[in-house]
């Protein structure tokens, strides 16, 4: 028979007491969830970073060290929602009443949840001069991560909607969201957390609370999910110098030491040392709003060049030194509640010297401050209403020049996008890639800055349009597209050793159906997209001619190319994936090769390997699954569903080449 002492939880005089063991399990058993609960509590000043590392903090020390009574608040509500799983991991437990069993059944876990409920709002409160602060309020001694920013992956425009309108509510009303629409508790039962957690009114934050629409597939995104983290490191060049600066402080105080041991000795006259660029002048330079670099209107009349050296200043706040100095001192020291970006591959440390100013001015709703250093493009933004939310993001641009020196990325807003547009540009439009003969419309750029027009780095769900910008100046006319950065991708099509702009009618026409999967190379930091149709194939049975077609996206720092090779049918809106591989140089300039195969149907209900290579293929065998082969770039042999098969390539310089993988 169990003794009193060794049971789960007993009861007192005053309702069920959890162990401490019960208490460790609960939290083992539910922690995804409640350091989700704790990163939406928390308040979005603090900063992604230490968001992250506050709510695993807080769940940390949410564990009693002695028995403790249980909470008389449910765990969760039954009804039409039932329970849902976490996407951070956690295990179904639905029971047949629709009602959580793990939760509800738990008497620790809605503990645990009034712990680290009150302890996120109370990581919300203002420190005051005449109270010692609490110990949520301060930076979390444990987790720590050193030379990283740790965040939650990035979601939809949805998702940053309901961000910023969280951070709009005051804590108590976070808290009652998140209770009401994560949690699924009642009202009563929302009542009851906020005022055992501390809350004053829990009625005025149920009230505030239902501003926000009740979504809960948002609060289960990843966007919200401090369990699946992504890392950026910080910034490399400022940790270098303080390094340089501590070593040297070091040294300071070693020489020092000596000195005063001696008998006549004693501290120098010039006291302690300084940090290492406290008297460099580059730096000093770099933050100084005068020292700026502008171009002349007319430069770009006379220069050679091409690219963003020769653009001049554009936008109503360039004389601002006041904002330049805030957009300066936030890109070398960006505080915690700045939203700081970059594309792969970019440096985020501050300036060198003096960057070029590109463009200051009001776009929307935010002032917008635009730099080049040579070697990236750098973009401060900031609220009209102060500096609460401002974003800092950078891309790269060495050696940008042409089309990939023609137009930047100036902001996005409610799904749209406005560009800033190089100084010989002399038409801006918009084109739907999808539809080649839908025509385009102008976009009256004035000072360079385009008319708003939708952005497909926003899109979500289904594809049937894909807005990309086509821009003319002496020499021609290009396509760009946003893929989420700060500079549009240049898109080509034709042999990739010499590739051709996009805008004729042939052209648009082989961009068609491939242009919804641009989607996939959204945010890698593509500089380019060529598509290549290297193969036309009559099918078998008279069932007309596909077409294969290779799109390589290469990127800003030269590494880590996606190839994809599709395949498209007669009639077909878009092509079918065949094939795909990172990192390769198949498809490229300098190895402009391809081979790819593809299990095809017919009409009769008959299977065929179908492969096909470019033009330099003297011949194709399958192997494994399917025997066969052919000479020439093109092969089809009959086979049954499912079938698996290898592809080799004889060149006609005698090479093999592989499938592409």
């Amino acid at each position: 028979m169990q003794s009193q002492d060794s049971a789960p939880h007993r009861a007192s005089a005053f309702g069920p007491v959890i162990d401490v063991q019960q208490a460790e399990a609960a939290l083992v058993e539910h922690y995804p969830r409640l350091v989700r609960i704790a990163y939406l509590v928390l308040p979005p000043g603090l900063g992604r970073n230490r968001r992250v590392l506050t709510a695993h903090a807080l769940v940390q020390r949410a564990l009693p060290r002695r028995r403790f009574p249980a909470a008389v608040i449910p765990a969760q509500s039954g009804g039409r929602h039932g329970a849902r799983p976490s996407r951070s991991g956690e295990a179904r437990e639905a029971g047949a009443d629709g009602v959580a069993q793990g939760r509800d059944g738990d008497p620790g876990y809605p503990l645990l949840r009034l712990r680290v409920v009150r302890s996120a709002l109370e990581a919300g409160l203002p420190l005051r001069r005449t109270a010692w602060p609490k110990r949520s309020q301060l930076p979390p001694l444990l987790p720590q991560v050193w030379g990283l920013r740790l965040f939650p992956r990035s979601g939809g425009a949805d998702e940053l909607a309901l961000d910023q309108r969280l951070s709009a509510l005051s804590g108590p009303a976070r808290a009652a969201h998140v209770l009401r629409g994560l949690e699924k508790l009642p009202q009563d039962g929302v009542r009851a957390v906020l005022g055992a957690a501390g809350v004053k009114d829990p009625a005025a934050a149920i009230r505030e609370a239902a501003a926000v629409p009740e979504r809960d597939t948002l609060l289960h995104s990843p966007e919200f999910d401090p369990c699946a983290l992504q890392a950026r490191p910080t910034d490399l060049l400022r940790r270098r110098q303080h390094t340089k600066a501590a070593l040297a402080a070091a040294a300071a105080a070693a020489v020092c030491g000596a000195l005063f041991a001696l008998p006549s000795g004693g501290w120098g006259p010039d006291g302690a040392a300084a940090p290492l660029d406290a008297q460099n002048p580059a730096a000093r330079a770099a933050l100084d709003p005068a020292r700026v670099t502008r171009v002349a209107p007319t430069a770009w009349r006379t220069s050679t060049r091409t690219d963003f050296s020769v653009w001049p200043a554009r936008g109503g706040l360039t004389g601002d030194r006041a904002l330049l100095r805030r957009a300066l001192a936030v890109w070398a020291r960006p505080g915690g509640s700045v939203r700081v970006a970059a594309t792969p591959g970019t440096p985020s440390g501050g300036p060198a010297g003096p960057p070029q100013l590109l463009y200051a001015g009001q776009v929307d709703a935010a002032r917008v401050v635009v730099f080049h250093d040579g070697l990236r493009i750098v973009r401060y933004a900031e609220p009209l209403n102060g500096t609460s939310g401002a974003a800092l993001d950078f891309a790269r641009a060495d050696a940008a020049t042409g089309a990939e020196a023609e137009a930047l990325v100036l902001i996005r807003a409610d799904h749209n996008v406005r560009y800033l547009t190089a100084p010989w540009v002399t038409g801006a439009a918009e084109r739907d890639l999808v539809k080649p003969l839908s025509g385009s419309t102008d976009l009256h750029p004035a000072d360079g800055v385009t008319a708003p027009l939708a952005s497909p780095a926003q899109q979500t769900g289904s594809c049937v349009s894909w807005n990309v910008l086509q821009l003319t100046d002496g020499s021609g006319t290009r396509l760009l597209t946003d893929l989420g950065e700060l500079t549009p991708a240049h898109l080509t099509v034709g042999r990739p050793a010499a590739p051709r702009e996009a805008s004729g009618a042939v052209a648009l026409r082989t961009w068609a159906p491939l242009a919804c999967s641009l989607a996939a190379v959204r945010s890698q930091g593509v500089r380019s997209v060529n598509a290549w149709e290297y193969a036309r194939q009559s099918l078998p049975e008279d069932s007309g001619a596909a077409v294969w077609v290779c799109t390589r996206a290469d990127t800003w720092r030269g590494d880590a190319p996606r190839v994809l090779a599709q395949f498209r049918t007669p009639g077909a809106r878009s092509g079918a994936v065949a094939a795909q591989a990172e990192g390769v140089a198949a498809c490229g300039a300098k190895d402009p090769h391809v081979l790819a195969g593809v299990l095809w149907k017919s009409a009769r209900g008959a299977w065929y390997l179908l492969a096909a290579g470019s033009e330099d293929t003297a011949s194709i065998r399958a192997t494994g699954g399917v025997s066969g082969a052919a000479r020439g770039n093109l092969l089809a042999v009959r086979t049954r569903q499912g079938a698996r098969a290898g592809l080799r390539g004889t060149l006609t310089d005698g090479r093999e080449v592989g499938a592409l993988r």
